[in-house]
């Protein structure tokens, strides 16, 4: 055995045993140190080599000289590994497990099993390798440590891509007479390339992406059948009609081509084997593809299952948008490379508008429709670099690293711009926008938590000023913020300590100037707060999931207050209760209502359930069930604030409506404004023409009483005739109207126009 320098002699040969044992083994022994050049070699390792140990001129590494100093991978063949590659991963793994071929001159390859170890104690490491060599009877073996090598790979979370690389690396080395390749099917029609290391360049680059079909060479034609498709003799097989060429040219003469499976029996990809001489493949080469085609499997099925769990960890499965983690490490990153650089980074909250009415209203089929295209609308806005996750619900949330206030404006209204245009969804048109907050690091916060609540009160900001809108944070906000999440947990228990109460507002028959019925309209009053206005508090409840119990204690309370009445001698033709669109996605409304009526004994003629147009939208079934269902029972049905809402006019003869009411924002200047009272009068006719009892909101003036009356209203409902009242201020209210009334009616005035105030 010869040695580089007297380093080993000494540490190793020293003892006769051991050198007898080195020198007379059957397994080749290299040491190669740090450069990847042999340090020296046993003799069985010299005989595979075909080398001298050392050259004639003593080191040289040139042609027909020796082994010592020569580069380790000029001698052995490691599938195309590169020395820096097999260092790094001796000093990282520990390991090196895998399979080679030692290339001796004017001789047949030796494939070889090797295993490797990093030796210390030196002044330098040392990589020592021991090599195997196997005949046929033991390429079985090679293949269960290439199954090993592969699973191990797979078990510690290695990529696809270095999983079937070094599969393919493996086999090459096992049987260097082959070249391997790995496709991916794409979309159930295309190949894509994943691993090829040893395929001609141009060759991978040509088919990549080809379709499958039933003669598209090998792996086109196996991926169409799934079935293995072998063709021994490239320049003949007719499958092979179209990329002949390509393949002879590159030196390709066979191909057998293995489709991979997952559990399903679907197709994932393909497998093959590729010779360089025209001929079938052998029993061995069976053996080892049907193997890979496995590994294969399992490797494609383990990654896209690793891809899904990554994807309903971080993703959004709605959009595919980034969701609040993803969105959180992205931010806590570029909020810490913003300290070191001083760079400004805004955080943009984003609110669709009205979306709990559309989506309450239309289902939630057509909400998700709309945020699907709001997300696809928003993503075109952001260039890489930039991250857009969607929160929950219609929630959006924009990081913008290096964005400042100056340009994250200019982004807010593209946003809005983009939003706007119309979305036709089922038979209606759709406009949406958005209420967008915006807070910007460092000023309005340092971390990630703080920011997102920051730009969340300046969203709600936006909302309260309109909507379709943008705001900067200011410190004030929070102040509004606490209030909100304070009002939610008050309004969790102002039912339970009776803070609710009902006041009731008259509607008067404009000809007679008789009691028509009273509107219930909920009032709470809060023990420090005082009043609370129901156009606050309303919104809030149908947000955090109140509104139902709310809804229902209304219609109990109101339907109980008039048996009251009526048990006391007052007489109240009827009540009129608000019913929020979210009541009626619940299957209980109407045996609530069937129960209530009976528990009161009040008629169900003398309740009317006033509804909104967006109600009538929906294509949820149980709504439609819902409304037939209460015109069966006898129950009135109102469309509140008419005119404001859709402008399809369908429902109105689809659905068993009985009853509109003219929307205050109308009534308020139509004896002053000449164009309102055209849009008035058109309204009134449209309930004459379908039979509808047609009600007008916000009477203010007698005036505006005379004009509805002239133009054909029924009622009038408003402050003119009496503001809403506390149930014993109505009776005495009702006392005065009615002696009122008398005696206007003794007066027999014969003027249609005549009327007056209380």
């Amino acid at each position: 055995m010869e040695l580089a320098d007297g380093t080993l002699d000494a540490a190793v040969m020293s003892d006769p045993l051991i050198r007898a044992t080195v020198e007379q083994c059957g397994t080749g022994l290299v040491w190669v140190g740090a450069d990847g050049a042999i340090i020296s070699a046993n003799p069985c390792f010299v005989g595979w080599a075909g080398r001298p140990a050392r050259g004639s001129a003593g080191h040289g590494a040139g042609p027909g000289s020796g082994l010592i100093s020569r580069p380790l991978l000029s001698v052995l063949d490691l599938g195309g590994w590169e020395w820096p590659s097999v260092w790094a991963s001796l000093h990282d793994e520990g390991a090196l497990p895998g399979a080679g071929t030692i290339r001796a001159p004017r001789a047949e390859p030796v494939p070889v099993d090797l295993h490797w170890q990093l030796l210390t104690g030196f002044s330098e490491p040392i990589a020592f390798c021991q090599m195997q060599g196997f005949e046929e009877r033991e390429r079985a073996n090679a293949i269960a440590r290439l199954q090993q090598d592969v699973l191990e790979l797979v078990a510690a979370g290695r990529s696809l891509k270095l999983v079937l690389d070094f599969l393919c690396r493996q086999v090459e080395t096992c049987a260097p007479e082959v070249i391997c390749s790995v496709l991916l099917l794409e979309d159930g029609r295309s190949l894509r390339h994943a691993a090829a290391p040893s395929l001609p360049a141009a060759f991978s680059a040509a088919i990549d992406g080809v379709q499958i079909g039933p003669s598209v060479g090998s792996c086109g034609t196996a991926a169409w059948r799934g079935a293995p498709v072998e063709v021994s003799d490239i320049a003949t097989d007719p499958l092979w009609t179209d990329y002949r060429h390509l393949a002879l040219s590159q030196g390709l003469a066979a191909c057998w081509s293995h489709p991979i499976k997952g559990r399903d029996a679907r197709v994932l990809g393909t497998f093959a084997l590729y010779y360089r001489e025209a001929h079938g493949a052998t029993a061995f080469h069976r053996r080892m593809l049907e193997a890979c085609v496995h590994l294969c499997a399992l490797a494609i099925e383990h990654d896209r299952a690793r891809a899904e769990i990554n994807r309903l960890a971080f993703y959004d499965t709605l959009t595919g948008l980034p969701n609040r983690q993803l969105l959180k490490d992205r931010a806590t990153a570029a909020l810490a490379l913003a300290g070191r650089t001083r760079q400004p980074v805004t955080l943009m909250f984003l609110d669709l508008d009205r979306f709990k009415m559309i989506n309450d209203s239309l289902g939630h089929a057509a909400g998700d429709r709309l945020l699907v295209e709001a997300a696809t609308r928003l993503t075109r806005l952001f260039p890489d670099g930039d991250t857009l996750a969607r929160l929950g619900g219609d929630e959006f949330v924009a990081l913008l690293p290096g964005c400042d206030a100056a340009h994250a404006s200019l982004v807010a209204e593209r946003i809005l711009a983009a939003l706007s245009q119309p979305l036709i969804v089922g038979d209606l048109t759709l406009t949406p926008t958005a209420s967008i907050g915006i807070a910007v690091h460092p000023d309005d916060g340092l971390d990630f938590d703080t920011l997102l609540r920051q730009a969340d009160a300046a969203m709600y900001r936006a909302k309260q000023a309109g909507r379709n809108r943008c705001h900067f944070y200011r410190r004030d906000m929070n102040e509004q913020a606490v209030r909100r999440l304070e009002m939610e947990a008050a309004l969790r228990e102002a039912l339970d300590r009776g803070e609710f109460t009902l006041n009731f507002q008259p509607q008067i028959r404009l000809e007679s100037r008789r009691l028509y019925r009273v509107e219930a309209l909920i009032r709470w009053t809060h023990p420090r707060w005082g009043a609370v206005s129901p156009v606050e508090f309303i919104p809030l409840a149908e947000e955090c999931g109140l509104i139902d119990r709310i809804d229902s204690w209304v219609l109990e309370s109101s339907v109980a207050q008039l048996a009251r009445w009526r048990a006391a001698g007052v007489t109240v033709p009827g009540v009129a209760v608000n019913m929020s669109p979210v009541r009626f996605a619940h299957g209980d409304l109407v045996e609530q209502v069937r129960q209530v009526l009976a528990a009161a004994q009040v008629p169900p003629g003398d309740l009317t359930l006033e509804i909104t147009e967006r109600l009538m939208m929906t294509e949820e079934v149980g709504v439609h069930d819902a409304l037939d269902a209460l015109n069966d029972l006898g129950v009135m049905l109102s469309i509140d604030d008419f005119g404001t809402g859709y402008s399809s006019l369908s429902y109105l003869k689809r659905f068993p409506v009985g009853e509109l009411k003219i929307d205050r924002s109308f009534v308020k200047e139509l004896d002053i404004d000449a164009a309102n009272r055209p849009l008035v009068r058109a309204m009134i006719q449209i309930g004459q023409s379908l039979g509808l009892t047609v009600v007008a909101e916000g009477v203010e003036r007698e005036t505006q009483s005379r004009m509805l009356k002239a133009d054909g209203c029924c009622m009038g409902q408003g402050y003119h005739y009496a503001r809403p009242m506390d149930p014993d201020a109505f009776v005495d209210w009702l006392r005065v109207w009615d002696a009122q009334v008398a005696e206007q009616d003794k007066q027999n005035c014969a003027s249609p126009d005549c009327g007056f105030g209380p």
